[in-house]
C-alpha cells in the first residue's frame, strides 16, 4: 500500500515511474542485458522506497511489526497452524 499522505499527483507520478522501470526490467532481461536490468531493478526499488511500499514503515498505530516473522512465531501462529491442519483438535 502506498503512504496515504502522498498528494494524489505524487502518488500518480510515482506510480508512473515505477511502471517505467518495471517495463525498462522486462526489457533488460528480453535484451539479456544484466546492466540494464540491475539498473532498472534498482529504478524499481527506488520509485516502491517512495510511494511507501518498501523502506521505514510510514504507519505508526503502536502495534508489534511482525514483518519478517514466520507466522506459526507469532500471535498469528493458531490460525497459521489450523490453515495447515496443525491445530490442536481439543
Amino acid at each position: 500500500m502506498s503512504n496515504p499522505a502522498l498528494s494524489e499527483a505524487k502518488r500518480a507520478a510515482l506510480v508512473q515511474e515505477l511502471m517505467d522501470a518495471r517495463r525498462a526490467v522486462a526489457r533488460a532481461k528480453r535484451e539479456a542485458d544484466k546492466q540494464a536490468e540491475v539498473a532498472a531493478r534498482k529504478a524499481v526499488d527506488q520509485a516502491k522506497q517512495a510511494l511507501g511500499e518498501r523502506g521505514p514503515v510510514w504507519w505508526d498505530d503502536g502495534a508489534p511489526d511482525y514483518n519478517r516473522h514466520m507466522a506459526r512465531n507469532t500471535p498469528y501462529g493458531p490460525w497459521f497452524d489450523a490453515l495447515s491442519g496443525k491445530a490442536d483438535p481439543a
